[in-house]
């Protein structure tokens, strides 16, 4: 069973930068697609990034397109969320998710309960 554990949240001023890593434990993760995800206080959780297994395919909420850049690295299995100019609008818990279902369904489709603890990000103004 895969293990996830996310890291690199913390405390930025508005237009600065985090790199969120998500480290899988267990076994590996390189048949995955991994998501990121957010919740704000008082809002729904909504989906932020994802990468398939390959690294080749990814997909972005319309909203972020341009400021945030999800990768991974199957060597160190470890998927990050590369975040520039952050925005107070931005703070959040961020979650990743991981999920090894074929390509037929749409990237951003996680249908698991594989998911990580979460790491909070706040954006100052």
């Amino acid at each position: 069973q895969v293990q996830l554990a996310e890291s690199g949240g913390g405390l930025v001023q508005a237009g600065g930068s985090l790199r969120l890593s998500c480290a899988a434990s267990g076994r590996t993760f390189s048949s995955y697609r991994v998501g990121w995800f957010r919740q704000a206080p008082g809002k729904e959780r909504e989906f932020v990034a994802a990468i398939s297994w390959s690294g080749e395919r990814t997909l972005y909420a319309d909203s972020l397109k341009g400021r945030f850049t999800i990768s991974r690295d199957n060597r160190l299995n470890t998927v990050y969320l590369q975040m520039n100019s952050l925005e107070p609008e931005d703070t959040a818990v961020y979650y990743c998710a991981a999920d090894r279902l074929p390509s037929k369904f749409g990237l951003g489709v996680f249908e698991s309960d594989l998911w990580g603890q979460g790491t909070q990000v706040t954006v100052s103004s």
